[in-house]
């Protein structure tokens, strides 16, 4: 069937009986047969485009080409095997090769530059790379959370991909079991979108595939605080619960900071003569450092966590640590132990009440509501929960210096003999403002 000997065949070879010309496609790749020496089809449309056929039966997809002039050398790019490749496939590989050499391109180097890129641009040790070079340095704040969404969803289904290769749909394959999270989607989608637009900062991208994507729905603002009566039924919960967590969640509605802060307390940043809290930037969630004030309240509970002189604390190491090297872990567990505690009492009320779900996060926006009740001004309270919008935000904050160090003060101590009514059943602080607090 393929008995023309073709214009593009090397010289040496034009006598060899082992050759043919055709289409090279699925009829004519089925129908050549191994012989004794290896057998050649070449493509009678793409100049170059070959089949080499073993004795073994094996069938190579191969280019052949010269790179500089007739005088070069005669080089034999390997397409792939028949069977790894259809003839359609191949055809295709073949046509952009030709184009490669057209333009004076080596398909060679050019298939190593793609190998290398394809190592070099694997999703997962990118990633890597982005929160050290990226994240790390501009997301100070969040690099750790941002580290944590790639490790847990996105390395997992984009592994060695290389970022070129990334399509929208891999990114919704991202996305999917986050979903349910909206908040987690939300965060999961900000740090893609960074990664990507990075990449194509630092030129390793053409365009992102974060492009066209809708961002997740916003997550429904929370409202909920808890009442009176609930803070000190929870309260009540945390003694049945000893170290660490009772007085971890007792700082937490003491002070009004958030979890991961008070987690990550340590002893250096404590000052018992000074009865304050200083918070790094560097572990504050929003990257701003924060003075807190610590209330008798607060420091009777850090007194029994020193075990040692009463006026004497340690100077360095985790407040809330169970192995002396790292933070304590397992909030999620000892939440649910605190509910139930919680609910237990509850029930044993004069007049049983049912304490609804609630989060951690949620003694935040309780202390800040409880401030309010107490007549504490609303930039004192912004102040005290470290935030940067509001009141600290825009030409605001760049020209309103003032920390309101002792308005702070002032505030948290009334707000921690607020809890201790609570406690005793006693609660005219409530009703009675602060008159510091008003400035």
């Amino acid at each position: 069937m393929f008995t023309h000997i073709p214009a593009n065949v090397l010289t040496e070879n034009r006598a060899s009986k082992h050759m043919a010309t055709g289409t090279i496609n699925k009829t004519a790749v089925d129908g050549t047969h191994p012989g004794t020496a290896d057998k050649m089809l070449w493509d009678d449309k793409i100049k170059g485009f070959g089949l080499k056929v073993t004795p073994s039966g094996a069938k190579t997809y191969l280019f052949q080409y010269r790179i500089g002039g007739r005088g070069a050398k005669t080089r034999r790019f390997t397409i792939g095997k028949h069977g790894a490749l259809t003839a359609e496939k191949a055809r295709r590989e073949a046509d952009r090769v030709h184009i490669l050499v057209r333009q004076g391109i080596d398909p060679q180097a050019e298939k190593q530059d793609r190998q290398r890129k394809a190592i070099d641009l694997a999703f997962s040790g990118y990633a890597d790379r982005f929160v050290d070079d990226c994240l790390k340095v501009r997301w100070k704040r969040s690099h750790k959370d941002g580290e944590s969404l790639l490790r847990l969803y996105a390395k997992p289904v984009l592994g060695s991909k290389p970022l070129p290769d990334i399509t929208r749909a891999d990114i919704r394959a991202v996305l999917a079991p986050a979903r349910r999270k909206v908040a987690t989607c939300r965060n999961l989608f900000a740090v893609l979108r960074r990664l990507f637009r990075w990449a194509v900062s630092e030129g390793d991208l053409d365009v992102s595939p974060m492009v066209g994507v809708e961002p997740p729905a916003l997550p429904q603002k929370r409202d909920r605080f808890l009442t009176d009566e609930e803070l000190g039924i929870v309260w009540r919960g945390t003694e049945e619960m000893g170290f660490p967590f009772a007085p971890l969640f007792r700082l937490l509605i003491i002070t009004g900071q958030r979890v991961e802060e008070v987690a990550g307390l340590d002893w250096s940043e404590l000052n018992r003569a000074r009865a304050m809290w200083s918070l790094p930037a560097d572990r504050a969630k929003n990257g701003e450092a924060s003075e807190v004030p610590l209330s008798d309240l607060a420091i009777a509970q850090l007194d029994a966590l020193a075990k040692t002189k009463k006026d004497r604390w340690p100077k360095s190491g985790f407040v809330f640590t169970t192995t002396g090297e790292t933070t304590v872990s397992g909030f999620s567990r000892a939440k649910r132990r605190l509910d139930t505690e919680a609910a237990k009492l509850a029930a044993g009320e004069d007049d049983p009440i049912m304490i609804a779900p609630w989060r951690l996060h949620d003694l935040r926006r309780t202390l800040a509501t409880g401030m309010q009740r107490l007549g504490v001004r609303f930039e004192v309270t912004e102040a005290i929960l470290n935030h940067v919008s509001g009141s600290k935000s825009g030409v605001a904050g760049v020209y309103q210096r003032h920390d309101w160090a002792p308005e702070k003060r002032a505030a948290l101590a009334a707000w921690a003999n607020h809890i201790q009514a609570l406690l005793t059943k006693v609660d005219e602080t409530n009703v009675v403002p602060i008159a510091v607090a008003r400035g």
